[in-house]
């Protein structure tokens, strides 16, 4: 009998010890939103941020982002009449959504859209191995478009039309490209390109110019064209890089069917010169 006491008191303190141990822990519950699908036509989630990942829980559901757009995800069934499974969504803001999937002749809502809030409950969070996500990157990027101008000498421009580094900032090692592009003609300026590289200051005769082109991790406020006598900004985030004496970063802007090409030169003195965002 003592042996008995003895072993669940043992027992008993395990379990203390154990859960003082795991107290810093929270596990949470992630409720799942039902939907219905249908064999003959397509629902529609609209997610606040591009879709990253999908996992379906069974063939009987098809599923694919529709063309051109990262954050409408499409759902049709396979089959009629599939037994119930369930879908999980994760975005590029590092959200998890879960939802459970049942067959429906007739849907309610082909189309529905999930509203981004503001709860920072952990509930719905899945953390992305890359912390610089897409909300992560906007949230700076809009807040250099708003940082005041200081870079006003790397321009150029071209029949009316002028290309401006107005300024360069830096957080959580990422670059941010503040760009102005002011269009004086009468005539619109359509963008066909605008790539960032590093190139060779002085290109050596009869040598091959060796390029090394730098793809943005994010663009805020996009436009593909600047309308007659208007202006556009546009914030580029780039990994964090620098350059030899011998190089410089090349911002090239092309414009469709036109001739206005316009060229900047970035020195590493102003890249290094990078201003923190507060």
């Amino acid at each position: 009998m003592k042996n008995s006491l003895a072993k669940a008191a043992g027992l008993c303190l395990l379990a203390i010890s154990s859960a003082a141990s795991a107290q810093d822990v929270q596990l949470f519950s992630i409720a799942p939103f039902p939907i219905e699908i249908t064999y003959n036509k397509t629902v529609n989630l609209i997610f606040p941020f591009a879709v990253k990942s999908v996992d379906k829980g069974s063939r009987d559901i098809l599923a694919q982002k529709a063309k051109g757009v990262e954050n409408i995800l499409q759902l049709k069934a396979a089959r009629k009449d599939f037994e119930q499974t369930n879908l999980t969504a994760i975005t590029s803001d590092g959200k998890l959504y879960s939802f459970v999937v049942s067959y429906q002749q007739q849907p309610l809502r082909l189309n529905i859209e999930l509203i981004q809030t503001d709860s920072r409950s952990s509930q719905t969070r899945a953390l992305l191995s890359d912390q610089r996500n897409e909300a992560f990157l906007k949230n700076l990027a809009s807040r250099a478009a708003i940082e005041q101008s200081h870079l006003y000498h790397i321009k150029d421009s071209a029949h009316k039309a002028r290309l401006v580094l107005s300024g360069l900032y830096t957080a959580d090692d990422v670059l941010f490209y503040r760009l102005s592009i002011d269009n004086r003609s009468n005539i619109s300026y359509e963008i066909e390109s605008l790539r960032f590289f590093i190139s060779d200051k002085k290109q050596v005769k009869r040598a091959a110019a060796q390029q090394t082109e730098i793809i943005p991790l994010y663009v805020h406020d996009h436009t593909g064209k600047i309308q007659a006598r208007q202006s556009s900004q546009l914030v580029f985030a780039l990994p964090k890089f620098t350059t030899s004496d011998a190089k410089q970063l090349t911002i090239e802007l092309m414009e469709k069917n036109g001739g206005r090409h316009l060229r900047l030169a970035v020195q590493n003195s102003t890249i290094v010169n990078a201003k923190p965002i507060l």
